[in-house]
């Protein structure tokens, strides 16, 4: 069955204005929820996002962020996950 982009969702996310690291929920079709870690949006010059980026390696302050966001993800994808 070939990937079809229509049944692919983000249902939350979150983004850290220090790092531009990027955490969303994502379903595809009728499956499990599941958390993306990445992409990175980081700034311009001028202040404005940039392309997204691969998250890549994450720095103290990313994974401090991601630490402090946990709760609050695991909370959503029990709440997204459960059986309807």
């Amino acid at each position: 069955m070939p990937y079809d982009p229509e049944k692919d969702k983000v249902l939350k996310k979150w983004k850290s204005e220090e790092t531009g690291l990027v955490l969303s929920i994502n379903r595809y079709g009728e499956g499990e929820a599941k958390l993306q870690i990445g992409p990175r949006i980081l700034k311009k010059k001028d202040g404005t996002d940039g392309a997204p980026v691969k998250a890549g390696r994450l720095s103290m302050e990313d994974v401090i962020w991601l630490n402090d966001m946990l709760d609050e993800i695991r909370d959503e994808l029990g709440r997204l996950n459960q059986p309807q």
